[in-house]
């Protein structure tokens, strides 16, 4: 049975920290306070204007979805509301995941004692799954400290990437997607004819510093999401992706990608659990935007997930849809239609019909850790609607222990706010993640006893 109780260790050097950081309250000032964007059907009018956020009747997380009184205790979150949860996004939000393969096999192709300038350890595997149609194949590139081992095994991050393993990191080794995949195009990897090569190699770093989470005890492992299901938005390509391998009767009818990449997430999941220098019970999961959200469900779906980070993940992911500002539901349900099921586009046009919102989402989390993060510019991602989904699920928290949640005074910028299992930073940028998310990351995991082993370095 899940502990029902969670174990807070918090440096209070690192507190004390954080404490000097300081930071003004946020007052978002964007360009304009509203935009007209065609979501392909129609123009939807996009909010940017806060007087005009709050229209919409606000869900309290304590009253139990679809009613009958109130959530009073953290079993009863867990064994009545939270499968509510589950059963909503798997039936209506995003779809169900792929199964578990009937044969995963882990084959290590490329290793290096010496990656990263002399401080890493790198490891490449392919993940071939099998089941009844076949077979389906990916890349995963792993870096870990030198002296990572059964002894002294290290916590590790699962962060998939956008353009290919080869686009995270120079080294001249690490593989290129497999043969025909298609890439979605991206002008900061370099990528414009929907193909991976070699002159994108490095070409993403900033997004990835592997590194500096390295240098802090961390292992991180990436893949390449469109090895999962390519990420044409509006274009169903299912027979092209991971879900081909099964039958049909084994998925939906109509399978959607964000599904597939949190799948993509559970299989690396499963090839750490396997190897002795990670630790096992410290696994997070990070996704920035659309694979925010993809982290999220990866995390809701599979317990195994110490851990859940959600980087400017927009609506649909932690920004609450209850909320006039920014990307709304009407214009993402329609115009990514590969992510979410057709159902939410009903919800687009009458929001209030929803039966849960995202506080719902990253409260299927709890108690395991979960950190947002938002940026001062990301008006599009709204976050101060993340922050309030963010305080709202706190409320969950604080049924299994948590002393403390937030309050809008807490959402200051480049203040990160760390609870008891649950934390929050507000960077001062756009849509980004870099390595100042990542510090703030750690931070978080570093407060809740993530590298307290010591270290033979």
């Amino acid at each position: 049975m899940q502990k029902l109780k969670i174990k807070i260790v918090v440096s209070s050097m690192l507190l004390s920290t954080l404490a000097l950081a300081g930071g003004e309250l946020y007052n978002p000032a964007p360009p304009q306070k509203t935009r007209l964007i065609s979501n392909g059907a129609e123009k939807v009018e996009i909010n940017y204007d806060e007087s005009k956020a709050d229209i919409y009747k606000k869900l309290d997380i304590l009253d139990k979805i679809g009613g009958g009184g109130k959530v009073i205790s953290a079993k009863q979150w867990l064994y009545e509301e939270r499968p509510k949860v589950i059963k909503f996004l798997e039936d209506e939000y995003f779809g169900k995941m792929p199964p578990r393969p009937e044969k995963l096999e882990f084959k290590l192709v490329e290793s290096s004692d010496d990656a990263l300038g002399g401080i890493a350890k790198r490891r490449q595997y392919k993940i071939i799954s099998t089941d009844k149609n076949g077979s389906h194949t990916f890349n995963v590139l792993l870096y870990y400290p030198k002296y990572a081992s059964a002894e002294n095994p290290v916590p590790a991050f699962i962060y998939p990437n956008y353009g290919g393993n080869h686009t995270t990191t120079a080294e001249k080794e690490v593989l290129l997607p497999e043969d025909g995949v298609w890439m979605r195009n991206n002008k900061a990897c370099k990528i414009s004819d929907n193909k991976a090569h070699e002159y994108q190699r490095g070409t993403h770093i900033i997004r990835h510093p592997n590194r500096e989470i390295v240098a802090r005890g961390y292992a991180v492992a990436t893949f390449c999401y469109n090895e999962l299901y390519p990420d044409k938005e509006n274009v169903l390509c299912h027979e092209d992706s991971v879900f081909k391998i099964f039958d049909k009767s084994a998925v939906d009818e109509n399978p959607r990608s964000i599904p597939a990449w949190a799948w993509g997430d559970c299989r690396t999941l499963d090839l750490l659990e396997t190897l002795p220098f990670i630790d096992r019970e410290k696994i997070g999961v990070v996704g920035h935007s659309r694979i925010g959200k993809t982290a999220m469900l990866a995390g809701a779906y599979d317990r195994r997930f110490a851990l859940v980070v959600s980087n400017s993940s927009c609506a649909g992911g932690a920004a609450m849809n209850r909320r006039n500002y920014g990307e709304n539901m009407k214009f993402a349900a329609t115009k990514f239609t590969c992510w979410y099921q057709p159902e939410m586009k009903k919800y687009g046009e009458d929001i209030e019909s929803m039966p849960i919102d995202s506080q719902h989402f990253l409260a299927a989390i709890a108690p395991r850790l979960v950190y947002v993060l938002s940026g001062t510019k990301d008006y599009w991602a709204d976050p101060k609607g993340e922050f309030m989904s963010l305080a709202e699920a706190a409320k969950i928290y604080a049924l299994f222990g948590a002393k403390k949640t937030p309050t809008l005074d807490d959402l200051r910028v480049m203040k990160p706010y760390i609870g008891e299992g649950f934390g929050y930073v507000l960077y001062d940028g756009p849509h980004q993640i870099d390595l100042y998310n990542w510090n703030c990351i750690m931070d978080f995991t570093d407060s809740h006893g993530w590298t307290s082993k010591k270290r033979s370095e």
